[in-house]
């Protein structure tokens, strides 16, 4: 049972439908020890050859070893700007199939069906891609072209949803599933008292001392179309956690954050500009963050010219910002908004109308007559009158399905689970999870935050599969 039906899941449902790779006779790899470790066993595939022996020496932009591997195995030479073709084949070998369920609250596709969808990709469109079907391909069946090598999110969305009815994967996804709670319960209390024994404390942690528990037990509900709750329970001997992060956005912990003009998603700016109730003549929104969410947010007001305030902690020049990581001419965008940044702030009027920028600054509260409290670095504190407030910055994953909200399984098991600072602690070869055998997370739960490295963590997830289930040729 997978947890998650996004770019995560799908991988995982194509390699587990028994469409196996196997390194393609008479390619050329442009990393040549790559190559040679290749050629050492073509008859063996992927899946069945040691993951930690074909990624060893592997660089690029990933912590992942085996997202490393498979991305250069599918995109050879990208990162240098090269087109060359994949080095991998696919063979359908139905036999070694292992029977799985995804299960998603939305289409095939997760979290890309609630992104604005004219909203361009981050990453390179042909990163978007999975396995055995080029998104480049896909957009020109469609007559479309892509911009400065970017996707729309729709595009992204629609994509990934075909991308399940071409592979025929369907059979495997129930959509419209919400997962509330997943834990080990013993064989023994299945086969003898299903319900009492399945109602104990949802919140005990993982391994009852009183007796082995050895399987998981997955609750939810389906929401069917005239919007009934069904419940199901479902026994696996294997649970693959694959949530994405996009659940839970960043609360930060001030005074009325709760109030009603203060949000914590861009849809919000986007629905208040739709039905009229900000414009032009409003007061200034606030945006709170400096991640791509806040730039899509600022981008996205500047066009429908409605003032903003932007404030964030560090300072422009931060390496650690994402503007100063991105090349200029693929984000022209991202770029402006950087510019805007450095250009625009309260001490210096600067080019771009309506639009402040406060550098180095922080939200004290937000008072119920629209006015918020800022202060500064040296401690002076400033107050704007605003429409609405946007706090944009970033998202957990929302574990509450997860005996102590997943917190024992991280990194750092005093610190809730987050993708970029406390990860879920997983073997790197494997994915899964140290504390609990059985259980796998993928994508961003396992620090993987990039479409074309989440499926390196399919592909271990898939071999450690095949392992178990006594499916790997020898």
């Amino acid at each position: 049972v997978f947890s998650g039906n996004g770019p995560s899941g799908i991988c995982l449902s194509y390699l587990l439908s028994g469409y196996i790779p196997y390194f393609k006779r008479g390619s050329l790899h442009p990393n040549p020890i790559l190559q040679r470790k290749l050629e050492e066993t073509p008859d063996v595939s992927i899946l069945d050859q040691d993951l930690d022996y074909l990624s060893e020496g592997l660089e690029g932009r990933s912590h992942s070893p085996v997202a490393l591997l498979f991305d250069t195995l599918q995109r050879p030479d990208t990162d240098f700007g090269g087109t060359a073709e994949s080095v991998l084949t696919w063979w359908h070998e139905t036999n070694r199939a292992i029977p799985h369920l995804v299960l998603g609250r939305n289409a095939p596709g997760g979290a890309w069906h609630s992104i604005e969808g004219s909203m361009i990709t981050l990453s390179k469109g042909e990163w978007m891609g999975l396995p055995d079907l080029p998104f480049k391909e896909w957009l020109k069946q469609k007559k479309r072209g892509l911009r400065n090598n970017r996707a729309t999110a729709e595009d992204i969305a629609q994509y990934y949803q075909q991308y399940v009815l071409k592979k025929g994967l369907q059979k495997n996804f129930k959509c419209g599933t919400v997962v509330t709670a997943v834990r080990k319960v013993s064989t023994e209390s299945i086969s003898s008292h299903p319900q009492n024994d399945l109602q104990e404390d949802g919140d005990s942690l993982w391994n009852s001392t009183e007796k082995r528990a050895d399987i998981f037990q997955v609750d939810g509900f389906f929401k069917s179309v005239n919007g009934d709750k069904e419940p199901f329970s479902i026994y696996a001997e294997n649970v693959v956690l694959a949530t994405g992060t996009y659940d839970s956005p960043t609360w930060l912990g001030v005074k009325g954050e709760n109030l009603s003009y203060v949000y914590h998603q861009l849809s919000a700016l986007e629905e208040a500009v739709k039905n009229g109730s900000i414009g032009i003549m409003s007061d200034p929104v606030l945006i709170v963050g400096a991640g791509l969410t806040a730039a899509d947010a600022i981008l996205f007001a500047h066009h429908c010219n409605i003032p903003v305030i932007h404030a964030f902690r560090r300072r422009v020049s931060d390496p650690g910002l994402i503007f100063n990581q991105l090349p200029k001419v693929m984000y022209p965008e991202y770029h402006k908004v950087h510019q805007m940044m450095k250009e625009q702030t309260a001490a210096c009027a600067g080019p771009y109308e309506s639009y402040i920028s406060l550098p180095e600054h922080h939200v004290l509260s937000f008072g119920k007559d629209k006015k918020c409290i800022l202060q500064d670095k040296n401690g002076y504190q400033k107050v704007y009158k605003v429409s609405m407030a946007l706090v944009l910055t970033g998202a957990n994953p929302n574990l509450s399905f997860l005996p102590n909200n997943g917190i024992d399984l991280a990194m750092n098991s005093d610190q809730p689970v987050n993708p970029k600072r406390n990860p879920i602690d997983i073997d790197p070869f494997t994915y899964e999870c140290s504390q609990e055998k059985g259980l796998y997370a993928l994508g961003p739960l396992a620090g993987d935050n990039f479409v074309r490295f989440v499926q390196g963590g399919a592909l271990a997830v898939a071999s450690s599969l095949l392992k178990k289930a006594n499916k790997n040729p020898p």
